[in-house]
């Protein structure tokens, strides 16, 4: 059975830290292909300056294009709002019986994981993996269900490339090949051009 990590979020926008993570989950055998699933809004998250969901899609499909093993899932984009994780993995589930899906989040989210809904119910029926992230120590490690990785450390935030491009600093480097022509064809994250 394939195993599938579903690596969810805002992207907005994806940037390289998604995308080494993905291709090393994948490299160093936690999963077999990593889908980076769209999010259009978290429920935990006020909504705040998120681009438009095809915009959003546009630039993981770009960031996507040609990486071994790491697709893009816009599920959720179709799904009652606000989607809830649990409603996704047991959709993705019954859609794609032959496939084993596990979450990956980040030390940030697995510090309040037990806010989500059903937070028991994916870590027995999913899975979870949990990578470091700056600032948040990895809690309760050997909880069941739940699987730390070494994953390299990026000290890079979509927060970080917005407030950037606003200021006018070039960007390229920072995001997967194609993205940042992108964002500068369609102007965004420029704060006089706000849609």
């Amino acid at each position: 059975m394939e195993n599938i990590g579903i690596l969810g979020g805002s992207f907005n926008p994806v940037h390289i830290g998604h995308m080494m993570l993905a291709s090393y989950l994948v490299q160093w055998g936690y999963v077999d292909k990593v889908w980076l699933m769209l999010s259009p809004r978290n429920p935990l998250k006020e909504p705040g300056e998120l681009l438009p969901d095809m915009k959003r899609l546009s630039m993981l499909s770009i960031a996507a294009k040609g990486a071994p093993d790491i697709d893009i899932c816009d599920i959720e984009l179709s799904m009652p709002k606000p989607s809830y994780t649990i409603n996704t993995l047991d959709l993705l589930a019954e859609r794609y019986p032959d496939r084993r899906f596990r979450l990956i989040i980040g030390s940030d989210n697995w510090a309040i994981f037990d806010r989500w809904r059903e937070a028991q119910r994916i870590l027995d029926d999913y899975g979870v993996i949990v990578y470091p992230r700056p600032g948040y120590p990895i809690v309760n490690e050997h909880a069941a269900g739940m699987e730390v990785v070494d994953a390299p450390m990026v000290h890079v935030s979509s927060t970080f490339i917005r407030n950037a491009i606003a200021k006018g600093r070039n960007m390229n480097y920072f995001l997967p090949a194609g993205v940042y022509k992108y964002i500068i064809d369609n102007r965004l994250y420029r704060p006089s051009d706000k849609k």
